[in-house]
């Protein structure tokens, strides 16, 4: 268990299938694990990924959701032989899942199959639900995983089928971007042996490569900020932006 503080884990699963009646986890199992470790708003590349082997098939449904066969999971171990490395991994940390009900149901449930008095997710875990942080943030839009990409122009063109860790990645993209978007503060040795001693620490300042993209308006565009410029001067008998 990590004693990091500000340690997060953005989470994503893969599953058998799901049930549209009831309780949507009875019956399936998690065939994929997926997450990524932030400590300090910084990925650190500490990540952990699985395929787990279920005591049963597949739907033909979510199989074309992620593409992850039968015959692919043959091999892998059981969720029994993966749950303490797991468990080790995530408790003490934040969670972060896109739609945590989902994935945090399918855990408890297979948590609880072990008999082994492990408890529920939120007795050792915080769970942030990325989901409900967009619709607030953006309400009455689309929040899906892809469509938060493209309003954050993450590149996602690798994601052509779903897959726990890749999704995991992106969604820390996104939520670092929906929380203000530093992902690249670092510290240098110095810097790191100062914050370790209390003295004043610096900051790298890291750039991104490529030029600051300008967009310039159109014709229309301009016809409408001007015309809304004058309903602000008539209104208030002075323009801050026409001074």
């Amino acid at each position: 268990m990590s004693t990091v503080k500000n340690r997060q884990i953005v989470l994503d699963t893969e599953t058998t299938g799901m049930n549209m009646v009831g309780v949507h986890y009875e019956g399936h199992r998690i065939i994929e694990i997926g997450a990524v470790e932030v400590i300090n708003r910084r990925l650190t590349g500490n990540n952990f990924h699985v395929y787990v082997k279920p005591d049963r098939l597949v739907d033909p449904e979510a199989f074309g959701v992620h593409g992850i066969s039968d015959e692919f999971l043959n091999d892998k171990p059981s969720f029994s032989d993966i749950a303490a490395e797991f468990l080790n991994y995530i408790k003490g940390a934040e969670l972060i899942i896109h739609n945590a009900p989902f994935d945090i149901g399918f855990m408890d449930y297979e948590f609880d199959k072990l008999k082994q008095g492990i408890g529920r997710t939120q007795d050792f875990c915080a769970i942030t639900d990325s989901l409900v942080m967009a619709r607030k943030q953006f309400p009455g839009k689309r929040n899906s995983l892809d469509a938060l990409c493209g309003r954050f122009d993450i590149d996602n063109t690798k994601r052509t089928l779903h897959g726990a860790l890749l999704d995991a990645e992106i969604l820390a993209d996104v939520y670092l971007s929906m929380t203000g978007g530093q992902t690249a503060l670092s510290f240098s040795a110095e810097a790191e042996q100062a914050a370790n001693t209390g003295t004043l620490a610096q900051h790298k300042t890291v750039h991104t490569a490529g030029e600051l993209r300008v967009i310039t308006a159109n014709d229309i565009e301009q016809a409408e900020h001007d015309a809304y410029l004058d309903r602000i001067e008539k209104k208030s008998g002075h323009c801050l932006w026409r001074v």
